[in-house]
């Protein structure tokens, strides 16, 4: 309290004054007390009962470490560090630093108000008690800082604790974590579970600012590896969550039930693997379907198109072509050739000889096989 030190070192209380002072302190802070009350309203109801005591005494003991100081004891460490951990607990109690600073503004007037009625009697000069006026207003100022600073530190290791609770939750989502685990991490989050969670990839430093224009229940992180960024969002209207993302290299999975945001992100992650145009997995689904298992697709590819290897590259490729939209259109040869850009009769042509090499093309399941093999253009 270097600023109260200095004022308190001008300052001569004699021993008769500081008695005197000593003698009201009581009814002193009871009046601070009662003052706060009446005039902050965010005490109306906080002084009462236990908590009221213990407020008591703190401005008793204040007014106490003001008469130290006041009478030439220059340590007023105990009253900062009081006053600090004043501040951190109207954070806790739910209150706003401003109701904090009204309460020592009315605190100041009423406690000068009550010592200058016991200062001046006493015999305390002029002179003296404009010198104790700065005093108990410098002193008040530094008891405000130090509360100040209680307040904003407790807000802001809160604010990081909170943040590291929802960080948690979202990986254990992420991780696939049972829905015991993941209802223990969104309560000490603080996270009222939706009923489905969507998962965005895109790039780390897109997220923050994604995630600015969602739901402020969105879960975030940004430090996936090869910087990538995740939003698991609750129960999101799809196109309105696509038009958000507009202009973004996102990927949307699909929407899940909370505890199976997993899935989402599994699916999001392997379209982006696929391909980096996709932007809503739900647009893509036959290709992340074929897709699922590479070894078994190209298992199912060599088998199914193995009488195509026994031909030149060129002329399987174009077989194959006219396979897949022959499979696609069912057989209308108009349809086949306008997708193919070539007239019909090359694709009676192209069918007789695909009927060579396939001869039971009509049955289902060669159809199934065939159609699946083909499914996906290859490069």
């Amino acid at each position: 309290m270097s600023h109260a030190i200095r004022r308190a070192s001008e300052l001569a209380l004699d021993e008769t004054t500081v008695t005197a002072l000593r003698a009201a302190l009581k009814s002193t802070a009871d009046e601070v007390v009662q003052a706060i009350i009446d005039e902050v309203p965010p005490y109306a109801n906080a002084l009462s009962g236990h908590m009221g005591a213990t407020i008591r005494r703190a401005v008793r003991t204040a007014l106490g470490h003001y008469l130290d100081l006041a009478s030439g004891n220059a340590s007023g460490g105990d009253a900062g560090d009081a006053a600090y951990e004043l501040g951190r607990g109207e954070v806790r109690d739910g209150r706003s630093m401003d109701a904090l600073l009204s309460a020592y503004r009315v605190g100041a007037r009423v406690a000068w108000r009550c010592l200058a009625a016991g200062a001046v009697p006493a015999g305390l000069p002029a002179a003296e008690v404009a010198k104790f006026a700065e005093l108990t207003f410098a002193y008040i100022d530094e008891l405000s800082a130090a509360s100040a600073a209680g307040h904003a530190d407790e807000l802001a290791a809160r604010g990081r604790a909170h943040e590291l609770h929802l960080e948690h939750l979202a990986r254990d989502l992420l991780a696939g974590a049972s829905p015991d685990v993941l209802l223990a991490s969104a309560q000490r989050a603080g996270w009222q579970p939706p009923v489905s969670l969507t998962a965005v990839l895109l790039p780390a430093a897109q997220a923050r600012p994604a995630y600015r224009t969602l739901d402020p229940s969105t879960l975030v992180l940004d430090d996936l590896p090869d910087a990538t960024g995740v939003l698991l969002v609750p129960d999101a209207d799809r196109s309105h969550l696509l038009r958000q993302l507009t202009g973004r290299t996102a990927v949307a999975g699909p929407a899940r039930p909370w505890t199976r945001a997993c899935a989402s992100y599994a699916r999001a992650v392997r379209a982006r693997l696929l391909s980096s145009d996709i932007r809503d997995t739900e647009d893509h689904l036959p290709e992340l379907v074929l897709s699922a298992d590479a070894d078994a697709y190209a298992d199912l590819r060599a088998r199914a198109l193995a009488p195509l290897r026994t031909l030149p590259v060129a002329t399987a490729r174009r077989l194959e072509e006219t396979l897949r939209e022959w499979l696609l259109h069912q057989g209308r040869r108009d349809e086949v050739a306008a997708a193919l850009f070539v007239h019909p009769q090359t694709v009676r042509y192209r069918m007789s000889q695909l009927r060579e090499l396939f001869p039971d093309l009509a049955s289902p399941h060669r159809v199934l096989e065939l159609t699946l093999a083909v499914g996906l253009r290859t490069p």
